[in-house]
């Protein structure tokens, strides 16, 4: 068959598809566990894209667990929030695991101590280490490139010409290195303007370092396809995360700063937030720039489908972080203190997700939509018009209000996800511990709440018509909020909690959380 001919099937095929009436990526019941990869054990400062991470997959499949859902994989800020990232593109360095390294022969090293302190048996992790352990596998990886052989340079050269985005990361992170992690803004003129006759002669002199950063997520990207090959062939799916926004220091902004409300000299036009509340009179602001819509429509949204698309190379479903930002968004001018003068202004999400839906040539996008908060028409419309599942969280449920549509009677529909709790919220023992007398006294008697209530709270959200039941790998082990990952509007101990035990060592809990969802049809026999 000539090319010609495959490619005109190959566009009937699609034409067909997307004919056909959409359809919900949750067809079932399941089961899913949320825990970021950075808390499993294994890895020598936190966890990594290793044994830990297949040990992982493989108690999930034992247990009849479908889903594992984590956070964001991208490089964190300085506050190790993935959500506010230098790239939208990347992996997070953190996770590059040295015993694939030096078992491969892409470094050699007599004795891992020389790698610098461990803190495999403690409950948090210090970024400092983890990035000083990422500069010293930089240089070995460097040290041992000229004797790799021609074919893993030509397997490197190829994966450098499919990845577009890598040159301008690479850019962007020795620069920033360069000028002592200011942020982009506050680098000299021809910098933060992108001279490409000027950064073209001063990168000239900085091959090597540029070398390193390539190195670092080709690696990444090469164990993390073994890791995802490895769950596909345990029937465990990967739900991974999107932040809607991008950061403003963020080499997506500093090269594509045209697609962003934001001026060559790196000032907001406008920025993001919310409006006044009940919690705010002020509203927030967040900071990032907003889109320029208008120039996304007429680049045919490129730089959002790349996005979608690495996203999916890497994971099989997508959460998508404040979805309603699809429908429309509160823009605030850049010079504002407050986010009282914004407006809302609509956003093109219907056509993004129907060029989306091309792209993948699917009757489904495998898409959550993290509708939390106060959600408007325009929003859930959205939502319904391509069938995605919403979330529901059960800990904002039970505030004695009837209609609560939190609450598991109001969950009628079986196109959501059940939580107990997310990333952002407190652990269900410390939430519980929270709670006023008469709201525990309420709740143990109408979901009959046992003694221990992160398990109760488990079980109601497994009772639930949802179709995926996912509860925080913090909720199964009956941990409190010192174990929490990240408390909202606070930049002190977030991101840092890992698990300090063998897998081994939970594996009663597993077992137990997998026998519970049996009792409700939620495991794979």
């Amino acid at each position: 068959m000539n090319l010609e001919i495959k490619q005109q099937l190959i566009v009937e095929n699609r034409n067909i598809i997307l004919k056909m009436p959409l359809q919900t990526v949750l067809k079932k019941k399941s089961l899913g566990v949320l825990v970021h990869p950075s808390c499993i054990p294994g890895g020598r400062v936190c966890g990594t894209f290793g044994r830990g991470a297949k040990e992982w997959i493989k108690k999930l499949k034992k247990n009849g667990i479908e889903y594992w859902q984590f956070l964001p994989l991208t490089p964190t800020d300085s506050m190790g929030s993935p959500y506010s990232s230098p790239s939208s593109f990347a992996l997070n360095p953190w996770f590059l695991d040295i015993d694939d390294l030096i078992e491969r022969g892409f470094i050699l090293i007599s004795n891992k101590e020389e790698l610098g302190p461990s803190n495999q048996n403690e409950n948090h992790f210090d970024f400092d280490v983890a990035d000083d352990l990422t500069k010293k596998i930089g240089l070995l990886l460097l040290r041992g490139w000229s004797s790799q052989s021609e074919e893993r340079k030509l397997e490197f050269y190829k994966w450098i010409s499919k990845n577009s985005w890598i040159d301008d990361y690479a850019k962007f992170i020795v620069i920033r290195e360069e000028f002592n992690m200011l942020p982009w803004w506050e680098w000299p003129l021809e910098f933060k303007t992108k001279n490409h006759k000027f950064l073209n002669s001063w990168l000239r002199k900085k091959t090597e370092e540029i070398l390193v950063k390539k190195l670092i997520q080709w690696h990444l990207d090469r164990q993390w396809s073994v890791i995802k090959n490895f769950a596909h062939s345990h029937n465990v799916r990967l739900i991974g995360d999107l932040p809607f926004y991008v950061s403003r220091d963020s080499a997506d902004v500093w090269s594509n700063k045209s697609l962003f409300s934001i001026f060559k000299n790196g000032d907001l036009i406008f920025q993001s937030g919310v409006p006044p509340d009940y919690f705010s009179s002020t509203g927030q602001l967040w900071g990032t720039p907003t889109y320029f819509w208008s120039k996304h429509k007429k680049t045919n949204f490129n730089w959002w489908r790349r996005r979608f698309k690495r996203q999916f190379e890497l994971v099989d479903l997508l959460r998508l972080d404040h979805f309603r930002g699809f429908a429309g968004y509160w823009r605030v001018n850049g010079n504002s203190k407050t986010a009282i003068s914004g407006k809302w202004i609509s956003s093109p999400g219907k056509t993004l997700f129907n060029k989306l839906r091309k792209d993948l040539s699917a009757d489904c996008l495998p898409i959550i939509a993290e509708d939390l908060g106060v959600i408007t028409p325009d929003v859930e419309k959205l939502r319904k018009k391509f069938e995605l599942p919403g979330m529901k969280i059960l800990q904002f449920a039970f505030d004695g209000n009837d209609n609560n549509p939190y609450l598991p009677k109001n969950i009628q529909s079986e196109n959501w996800v059940v939580y107990t709790g997310t990333h952002d919220n407190s652990t269900s023992i410390s939430w519980w511990e929270c709670l006023d007398d008469n709201s525990k006294t309420r709740i143990k008697n109408e979901y009959k709440f046992s003694e221990n209530p992160s398990w109760s709270l488990i079980e109601v959200g497994m009772k639930t018509n949802a179709n995926l039941f996912i509860a925080p790998i913090q909720d199964i082990l009956s941990l409190d909020d010192a174990s929490r990952f990240n408390t909202p509007g606070t930049t002190k101990n977030n991101w840092k909690w890992k698990l300090n035990l063998p897998l081994e060592e939970i594996e009663d809990k597993l077992k137990k959380f997998s026998e519970l969802g049996s009792n409700f049809g939620r495991i794979k026999e």
